[in-house]
């Protein structure tokens, strides 16, 4: 696989980011891992490759002859259990994710296939026919991402000793005790301090509905999931993910549908997100409570993931996770 001309780097809005991929050492083992985990399935990389590089990951497609492409990402350490959580979750619920071809946990590499249109792609496309993705496709995203949530609920523990964080809801003011740690304006730094009260008597009627913490994706969003068929989606790219309380997950896909398509679709997003939670003697009212409040709360574990996964961030990177924080302060839209 090695290449004699410049590849071209996708570096995005972070041009000066420092990824392994400046290190030939490094991309000479990656790459060489790539090509022996190819050749183990009877696989041949050819063509051109394309390479983007962030904060948090290095990604390499490569086409593949016969099958189209595969993708080569690496993980910081922060997140090196991506790999090895996307292999359990082929075990566990196969029909909600991606099986990797082959998972280096101790470097955090991992490979996998090709798994279809984006959803964000899909939704580009604009309206095709009676399958079209529109609102009601985010209803059955929501929907099939809950019924993973629910799914992976009992095993919880496992997925921890991947090493995946466990936050639970308890844990979350933690987050805002570490202010210092953030670039915010003096006072927007007082308003959060000023919430911290209110911040536990949220946390502690959300942790008394007694929904069981799962794994919670954190960054889901149309960019993030894979459509190969209407009605059909495919979760990808872990390496936010927590063990906390699974309705935290919904802020990020709700935010999105609601831009594309404006508040409207608020209610019936979370009514289907709900229905995997019903029962279990909660009535609908507490779980829309629940909603509001995991709502809100969300934005401590997002924020709380960019000062896990770098501790010693650029000021792009740092700015992401105080906007993260001031959405704290926002009264969430259900």
């Amino acid at each position: 696989m090695r290449r004699e001309t410049p590849v071209p780097l996708d570096r995005g809005r972070f041009p000066d980011a420092v990824t392994p991929w400046e290190d030939e050492t490094w991309r000479s083992a990656a790459l060489g891992w790539v090509t022996d985990a190819l050749t183990a399935r009877g696989l041949r990389p050819t063509g051109e490759w394309r390479v983007r590089l962030r904060p948090w990951s290095v990604l390499v497609r490569l086409p593949v002859e016969g099958r189209g492409a595969v993708w080569f990402k690496a993980n910081p350490p922060a997140s090196a259990f991506e790999g090895p959580l996307t292999a359990a979750l082929a075990r566990w619920v196969p029909e909600h994710v991606l099986e990797p071809l082959a998972v280096h946990a101790g470097r955090g590499w991992s490979l996998l296939p090709d798994g279809g249109p984006l959803f964000r792609d899909v939704l580009d496309e604009g309206p095709v026919g009676p399958e079209a993705a529109g609102p009601g496709a985010w209803e059955e995203l929501v929907r099939q991402y809950a019924a993973l949530q629910h799914a992976l609920a009992p095993r919880a523990r496992e997925i921890t000793r991947l090493g995946v964080p466990h936050t639970p809801v308890t844990a979350l003011p933690g987050f805002l005790d570490r202010l210092d740690d953030t670039p915010l304006r003096p006072e927007d730094r007082g308003r959060l301090r000023l919430l911290r009260p209110r911040l536990l008597e949220w946390c502690a009627r959300l942790a008394a509905l007694g929904v069981p913490d799962s794994l919670d994706h954190a960054d889901l969003h149309d960019g993030q999931a894979f459509r190969p068929a209407p009605g059909r989606f495919t979760f990808f790219d872990w390496g936010d993910a927590v063990v906390s309380h699974p309705f935290c997950g919904l802020a990020v896909p709700a935010r999105r549908a609601r831009e594309r398509y404006g508040p409207q679709v608020l209610p019936r997003l979370r009514d289907a997100y709900l229905e995997q939670w019903t029962g279990a003697g909660r009535s609908g009212a507490e779980l829309r409570r629940a909603v509001r409040l995991a709502w809100r709360l969300s934005a401590l574990s997002r924020a709380g993931a960019y000062g896990r996964l770098f501790p010693a961030s650029g000021t792009e990177v740092a700015a992401e996770g105080a906007r993260c924080l001031l959405e704290l302060l926002d009264d969430p839209p259900l």
